[in-house]
């Protein structure tokens, strides 16, 4: 049994352990992580001192973005795990009965999923996030955070652990395999039957990478190439404060904004409107000529994700040209349509396939933490089981209980 095995039978062992802890014990043991990353914030914030040290010169800015933590940044993750202790509790919560002719009682109930794995990189913020939602939901978790915030990660499940232990539950709940590599990543995604589920948080390589190599299931958490289509009736006095606060308000996150469509029928007036408050905000702006002095689009054209303080703008010729754009060129991540008409605003709702599908709104909304969800484990931009940002009901799954008198089957 190699190293790596054997840390995941111990994860194993932990989910046993949690499954049947009970809320207040996995209520307790985030609470107590949130107290010892505040008493451990010179300790955090010098480790990650030391990954972004490492990274200056190889990292592209936005994901030194994400790898940076401050005291302010540390304070914020000790506050978001508070916030994620006093959410509901879904494990346990029926979700539907029923009772059979021959007297049989079915009772569906929501139970966690066990071990769940998760790949992600230069996002040390995740590493918290990750172990108190898996805690929240009952779950162990085993975390593979990268090389580039390997010391940050490190100090940060170290503190985790010690928190866990000191409650009484197995600080096996939640471990790391940074120290194995990508050859941990790979054997990770190997796991069927010690890993029950695996999440990927990253660039859309790494996901692309998870998604067609592992033999784990996944739940795929895509890019955000995200639209903001500016109709006909739309209040230009409200959309350019949202427009800039969907695209400069932090831009390496996945529901920052990327391409903005105009309606044709107010192109003349809002085309400019649009392009020079992006202009004055530092935004560079990119198209393929319909709008006057912008830099040309990417090798990737309109499917790019910037991340950075960048963004597309393109005249369509209408909502239905809005809807086809998006469609084809978009992640079916956040989309949204700036419009005081409501039929057009229900259309774009009912006809937009992404996992959150917004009206008058910036798309940086689409978070858990927004959603009231404390923390998320991603934004989901799959069908299947979950779809959008993921709090603690997405990291649950079902069982049937099935209470009888006697009765077999004739």
């Amino acid at each position: 049994m190699t190293d790596l095995a054997t840390l995941l039978h111990a994860s194993r062992r932990a989910a046993r352990v949690l499954a049947v802890a009970g809320t207040e014990p996995r209520k307790a043991a985030i609470l107590a992580i949130a107290d010892a990353i505040d008493a451990s914030v010179d300790a955090i914030v010098a480790a990650n001192a030391e990954d972004l040290e490492r990274g200056r010169g190889t990292l592209a800015d936005g994901l030194l973005d994400r790898l940076a933590l401050d005291a302010t940044r540390v304070a914020a993750l000790a506050a978001a795990a508070r916030e994620l202790a006093d959410l509901p509790d879904p494990v346990g919560e029926v979700t539907r009965t029923r009772t059979l002719e021959n007297g049989l009682e079915l009772t569906e109930v929501r139970v966690p999923f066990g071990v769940v794995g998760a790949i992600y990189e230069a996002r040390p913020n995740v590493t918290v996030d990750l172990a108190c939602i898996a805690l929240g939901s009952g779950n162990a978790i085993v975390l593979r955070g990268g090389s580039a915030a390997e010391q940050t990660n490190a100090v940060l499940v170290e503190t985790m652990q010690r928190a866990i232990a000191s409650v009484g539950l197995p600080a096996e709940s939640v471990q790391t395999i940074d120290r194995f590599g990508r050859a941990g990543a790979t054997e990770l995604m190997r796991a069927r039957g010690l890993v029950d589920l695996l999440v990927p948080r990253g660039s859309a390589s790494l996901i692309e990478t998870v998604v067609r190599e592992s033999q784990v299931p996944v739940i795929e958490t895509g890019a955000g190439v995200v639209h903001a289509f500016v109709d006909a009736a739309a209040d230009l006095e409200q959309a350019i404060p949202l427009l800039l606060n969907a695209k400069t308000q932090r831009t390496s996150v996945c529901n920052s904004l990327e391409t903005v469509l105009v309606h044709r029928a107010i192109a003349d007036e809002a085309v400019p409107v649009v392009v020079d408050a992006m202009r004055a905000a530092g935004v560079t702006v990119h198209a393929d000529g319909d709008v006057e002095g912008a830099a040309p689009l990417g090798p990737e054209g309109w499917a790019t994700e910037h991340l950075s303080m960048d963004v597309a703008v393109r005249v369509v010729d209408d909502l239905d040209a809005a809807i086809d754009h998006i469609e084809r060129f978009g992640t079916h991540h956040t989309d949204v349509i700036l419009t005081e008409d409501a039929a057009a605003a229900e259309r774009f709702l009912a006809e937009v396939d992404s996992a959150v599908v917004m009206v008058n709104a910036s798309t940086r909304f689409t978070d858990g933490g927004q959603f009231g969800f404390g923390a998320e484990v991603g934004i989901s931009t799959q069908k299947a089981h979950a779809r959008g940002p993921m709090g603690l009901p997405e990291l649950t799954s079902t069982k049937w209980l099935v209470r009888g008198t006697g009765q077999v089957r004739a």
